[in-house]
């Protein structure tokens, strides 16, 4: 049994990395027809800038905030995504300001700020940098919003930070770099199945830019 646990997970961590280059155009393309649910690490902060803990969600100058380059990055891909078509429907991003702001850069609209998505390192960051994915709790409650199905004919976007996503879906998820989206395929019948991963630069790349 314990064999075959170790090979269950070898194959859904090569799913996870594995994804290659030459399907993301396709993956992207398949985004139109609505049904997916996007979960996206917020772009470039400002490195100088650091958290207090406890949060301090109405203190500017208490979070790390997104840098000008980081602004840059969310309106690549939000424009990508207005000119590809893609259709979007619930954005939902952690309460730190950067989520919220790259949300709002990449929808083009207002977000619901949520608990789940908020960063589950609690800016510690030893966490940020190496997460580990060991929080159960924060990982269980980012799969139960992937594992919601969207509104018919729209993709869902979460918009949260490294270490949630490293809880949710293994540390060999911690690399994903910044504006890079994990993205799932919406089931009737059970979880969200794992599609692929989308870069900043595929986004670029598919649009033509």
């Amino acid at each position: 049994m314990n064999v075959l646990c170790r090979l269950a997970l070898i194959v859904l961590f090569a799913g996870i990395s594995g994804h290659t280059a030459a399907d993301t155009p396709e993956l992207i393309t398949s985004l139109r027809q609505g049904g997916y649910v996007l979960v996206f690490r917020h772009t470039a902060t400002d490195d100088s800038q650091r958290d207090v803990y406890p949060f301090k969600f109405d203190d500017m100058s208490a979070q790390r905030q997104l840098s000008e380059k980081g602004r840059d990055m969310a309106r690549q891909i939000g424009t990508a995504v207005k000119d590809l078509a893609i259709p979007i429907g619930e954005v939902y991003t952690s309460r730190l300001n950067r989520a919220v702001e790259a949300g709002k850069l990449i929808s083009g609209r207002e977000v619901k700020p949520v608990d789940a998505l908020t960063d589950s390192s609690n800016a510690s960051a030893s966490g940020m940098a190496n997460p580990t994915g060991a929080n159960a709790k924060a990982g269980q409650a980012v799969r139960h919003l992937v594992d919601t199905p969207p509104k018919a004919g729209t993709n869902t976007f979460l918009i949260t930070h490294k270490t949630n996503i490293a809880d949710a879906f293994g540390k060999e998820a911690g690399d994903v770099q910044e504006g890079e989206a994990f993205v799932y395929k919406a089931s009737s019948s059970g979880p969200s199945i794992f599609a692929g991963r989308i870069k900043l630069a595929d986004w670029n790349t598919k649009t033509g830019k």
